[in-house]
């Protein structure tokens, strides 16, 4: 999953969500340099990372990008299921929708200073573009495949991989919605047993 889903995902527990929204940038055990609310936002991450990735129906979304982009059509999955679940009507309306970013934003501006250096600088960036709601729409997202592109060593080209979302819209969307209920239970289970 991609940013929108991790600070869903956070369950509005703002130290939670700063882990979860920064773990990227943090390698292995330097997990533990963390004040411990924050280490299970890192750790939930990697727990809904993994169970993203052994999923059935990710496993077969792969398989859309995957003769373009190969181990990068993870990256690409987790952008597309951002989009659904920012149009997702039981999870989001427009205005919560933005509603939520804003305060994703205010909470994560309390957590710069202990976050990773990489992430304080694309953190700007994100709130100016408003990264988490544009999601929503599908320029948001030919922006964000641009962005997967512009951060990979050897990859060069994001319109094939918007096209390739594009014709295969209503496909990745039953993916997501086969996908998404049981990562929420997932997501939720874990935390409260951390």
């Amino acid at each position: 999953m991609n940013y929108l889903a991790h600070a869903y995902l956070s369950f509005n527990q703002p130290a939670i969500l700063a882990g979860n929204l920064f773990s990227d940038f943090v390698k292995g055990k330097q997990a533990y340099q963390y004040p411990e609310e924050v280490r299970k936002g890192i750790l939930l991450h990697r727990a809904i990372d993994s169970f993203t990735d052994e999923h059935a129906a990710t496993r077969e979304a792969k398989n859309i990008f995957k003769p373009h982009y190969r181990l990068y059509s993870s990256a690409f999955i987790d952008v597309s299921y951002d989009h659904f679940l920012a149009n997702d009507i039981q999870q989001f309306t427009d205005d919560s929708l933005s509603e939520f970013s804003q305060q994703v934003y205010l909470s994560l501006d309390k957590y710069l200073d202990v976050s990773p250096e990489p992430f304080k600088q694309l953190f700007p960036y994100m709130k100016r573009h408003n990264w988490l709601y544009n999601y929503r729409t599908r320029l948001g997202i030919e922006r964000s495949f641009e962005g997967v592109v512009h951060r990979a060593a050897y990859l060069t080209d994001s319109q094939t991989a918007f096209k390739l979302f594009e014709e295969n819209y209503q496909q990745l969307q039953q993916y997501y919605t086969a996908f998404f209920p049981s990562l929420h239970q997932f997501a939720l289970s874990t935390l409260q047993n951390m």
